[in-house]
């Protein structure tokens, strides 16, 4: 079935509007792809009709799932190990050694969703410092996907998606067919809903923001913006780590691209202006 191109452009407009992330052509596939369970569950005969009903009658409830089914994007444990071995090999223990003395390291995980990301980033820091000095904020536009974060259970096929053995068994519990994170870490981790164009979270200011693999979605006006977003609530000297095909080089120059190891992060410009 090929969708019809005003039903696309409206599903397309929608997301824009919501979420910022940019559906351009070619991208049909994966409307019919995500909103065809939407289809069947409001008993449709396809995807087409069914954005024709929406167009029609657009109900707030069938528009916001038509958006989260949209923006829900693949994830797993510890994607791309460089990230967070610089996070344990470099990132950290600068800033315990410079700035946070006896405080609190606050890290952000933006575009969480279903809670790999930030769950990794607890892990990973656990054997660094006690959970009471570690406290991330995790956010992601979908509920949907946050509210399975928040349970902190995970099936076999999740977990076997890049979770290490000896991390699966230090820090999980099996319950019947699924796996639950320890309480300890999930006391470090809040989860909220946040839209990245909306006004920053609370909870900061941040010495670390994961934001990976979330900039290639938009465009560059819309990059600048959410990089200046994001600045307003790290701390000077802060640290920012995108996705491998992402970069703030050309996009916002009070963030310095730093390599430590062999990864490479960006550092806010003390002199930064919010």
């Amino acid at each position: 079935m090929t969708l019809a191109r005003e039903n696309f452009t409206f599903v397309a407009d929608l997301v824009r509007k919501r979420s910022a992330i940019q559906l351009e052509a070619g991208k049909e596939y994966l409307v019919e792809s995500r909103l065809l369970p939407l289809a069947r569950t409001a008993g449709t005969v396809d995807v087409d009709a069914y954005i024709r009903g929406l167009r029609a009658t657009p109900s707030p409830a069938a528009l916001e799932a038509v958006v989260e089914a949209l923006t829900t994007n693949e994830t797993s444990w510890f994607r791309d190990a460089q990230p967070f071995q610089t996070l344990t090999g470099h990132v950290v223990p600068e800033l315990l050694g410079s700035r946070l003395g006896t405080g609190s390291l606050r890290v952000w995980s933006a575009a969480c969703s279903s809670g790999q990301e930030p769950y990794s980033i607890a892990m990973t820091l656990a054997d660094l410092l006690p959970a009471g000095r570690l406290r991330i904020l995790a956010t992601d536009l979908n509920q949907q996907v946050l509210e399975r974060a928040r349970t902190g259970r995970y099936s076999q096929l999740e977990v076997n998606r890049g979770l290490p053995a000896p991390m699966l068994v230090k820090h999980f519990t099996r319950l019947g067919v699924e796996w639950e994170i320890a309480p300890a870490l999930r006391s470090t981790i809040t989860f909220a809903k946040h839209n990245l164009l909306d006004a920053p979270p609370s909870g900061g200011p941040f010495d670390v923001v994961f934001l990976r693999n979330v900039l290639i979605y938009f465009d560059l006006a819309t990059k600048r913006e959410v990089l200046r977003r994001v600045r307003q609530v790290v701390r000077p000297g802060g640290y920012l780590l995108l996705g491998a095909a992402e970069t703030t080089i050309g996009i916002d120059d009070d963030w310095e691209r730093v390599t430590l190891g062999r990864g490479s992060v960006y550092r806010l410009n003390a002199r930064r202006a919010a």
